[in-house]
């Protein structure tokens, strides 16, 4: 093994142990890696919305549960890092680390390198989701973490983590993992076709001539025809494309169960009506990434034209984004204005007056600039336009969903960016989704690729993400951070430096005067000059 500096046998960490229960550990093992191994030293790591929907799900959440593929459980057994189900884990997964030991038989990072990490492992799933840094693999709200070469690489080859240069602060390049969050939402391609390869269900409630469903795109593996009668019997996310010909509400609520991670659930109403809210499985559009288009006639073909080739803002968009004033909702304000789509006009409401202000100050000259239309609002007092092309949901309520399919326009598009737990439903007017022939969308963390593209706007100065950040913090005040998270009481990102020991939960306008920030922003300098004041024990 190779270390340049004397590591320390003890840490302070930032631990979730139950339910709600988070705890700063004064004495947590610094374990030495193993052969496959690294050991990074963490600089910084932005609190995010998800650590707060893990504190309160822990074990339930998706992507805290046990892997179930991709990897044998054998290794899994050899790393002290994968926390599944009820263990302990740290949370914190926006983060820049530095190598400082390796293991031998670590082939391609090496001790020194500094590594924006991709938290998002979608190649080893869970029963809802899949595995992820920071969920069932201890993240970064501590000194020092542990990774293994065997889960950051992907099938393809491609590590997980990201070379970042030395000459840009950690704050901007950690938070380039949330901004990519928001980027993937947009730009995930989404399947246009029957899975290749995939299992199929058709459930006939009307008459379902095979032709119908034997002309469909894609080809897959195989196809299961049976009845309503039969569904009970039928083995829970074993179907990549569920195609039902009816217009039965207990019907559909039998059958999301059915569809698997990533599934295409296709409505065929064939002339008939729900005539009552269904019971929809809302929270896995963005955990388990199902789909649900529908048609009003027989052909399920109508239904699948309607998917769209990504979940891209188009041409003359009326968007609106409910609670754009917190941090990530001023990023999807900030990206929709900057996009380069013409006509567009931006919605952007909240309920905190104080919160719209400082929005309209930091995206009002952005609108300008691109010659475009942002509007913000509080919906508790303005009245908005009847209905929108596109609609980003930025609370995890499912009557907000619902609420959605009533506002939304024809053809609109419903970006669930709030990560709904995958256990929850709503009750959703199927028929004016099918009618309006709706979309729901929904990403859970980005892809190395999105990361990658908003690194190069980071370094090229394209955008600055230190926009977003509103406080800092040492492990000391995380759990206060992640409390302020919790009631809004922020308007940005809280980043904690591991190495800042004492630092408590410190917003920036209390930081004015202090530290060298740029206009109230925070950048590299102010970075340098708080970190300068921590020397590393």
């Amino acid at each position: 093994m190779m270390s340049t500096a004397t590591i320390p046998k003890e840490q302070r960490a930032v631990q979730l142990v139950g339910p709600d229960q988070l705890r700063i550990n004064e004495a947590k093992a610094i374990l030495d890696p193993g052969p496959h191994q690294v050991l990074g030293r963490v600089e910084v790591v932005g609190l995010c919305f998800s650590d707060l929907k893990l504190l309160k799900q822990f074990s339930s959440h998706a992507r805290k549960s046990p892997i179930t593929g991709g990897i044998a459980q054998a290794q899994l057994q050899e790393m002290p890092n994968y926390v599944p189900g009820d263990k302990p884990t740290v949370p914190g997964h926006e983060t820049v680390l530095r190598i400082v030991k390796t293991g031998n038989n670590v082939t391609r990072h090496k001790v020194g390198e500094r590594y924006l990490v991709q938290t998002d492992y979608r190649w080893l799933p869970t029963a809802n989701s899949n595995s992820a840094f920071g969920y069932n693999f201890e993240g970064a709200l501590q000194e020092y973490v542990l990774l293994d070469e065997r889960v950051i690489t992907a099938p393809d080859g491609q590590s997980m983590l990201i070379p970042v240069p030395e000459d840009l602060p950690a704050s901007a390049l950690a938070l380039v993992e949330p901004w990519a969050c928001v980027e993937d939402s947009y730009v995930e391609k989404q399947r246009q076709t029957l899975k290749d390869g995939g299992q199929t269900l058709v459930v006939g409630e009307t008459p379902v001539d095979k032709r119908r469903t034997g002309n469909l795109r894609g080809k897959p593996q195989a196809t299961t025809f049976t009845t309503a009668d039969k569904i009970a019997g039928l083995k829970n996310g074993a179907y990549d494309d569920v195609i039902y010909f009816g217009a039965n509400p207990e019907t559909v609520e039998k059958l999301f169960p059915k569809i698997g991670v990533g599934g295409l659930f296709i409505i065929v109403r064939g002339g008939g009506k729900f005539g009552r809210a269904v019971v929809s499985q809302v929270g896995r559009v963005h955990y388990g990434g199902i789909r649900v288009v529908g048609t009003t006639g027989v052909e399920p073909a109508q239904a699948m034209a309607a998917i769209p080739g990504t979940a891209e803002i188009r041409k003359n968009d009326k968007i609106n984004i409910i609670g754009a004033a917190g941090p990530m909702g001023t990023m999807h304000v900030i990206r929709d204005l900057c996009q380069g789509v013409a006509g567009v006009t931006v919605f952007a409401g909240d309920l905190s007056d104080e919160r719209l202000a400082a929005l309209r100050k930091l995206a009002g000259p952005l609108a300008e600039k691109n010659n475009l239309a942002l509007r913000v609002y509080n919906p508790s007092k303005d009245k908005l336009p009847d209905k929108f092309n596109y609609i980003v949901l930025m609370a995890p309520v499912p009557a907000l969903v619902a609420r959605a399919v009533q506002d939304a326009a024809p053809g609109a598009i419903i970006n669930i960016f709030a990560g709904i737990p995958a256990d929850k439903t709503a009750e959703i007017d199927l028929d004016a989704y099918v009618e309006k022939q709706l979309y729901f969308i929904g990403t859970s963390g980005s892809t190395l690729d999105d990361m990658k593209l908003v690194l190069r706007k980071v370094v090229s100065r394209q955008i600055d993400t230190n926009l977003s950040v509103a406080a800092v913090s040492g492990l000391d005040g995380a759990i206060d951070g992640i409390r302020a998270v919790e009631k809004n009481l922020m308007p940005g990102k809280i980043l904690v430096y591991p190495s800042c020991r004492g630092l408590k939960l410190t917003a920036l306008t209390e930081l004015d005067g202090k530290l060298p920030l740029a206009d109230g922003h925070w950048n590299k300098q102010s970075e340098e000059a708080l970190v300068g004041q921590y020397p590393r024990s």
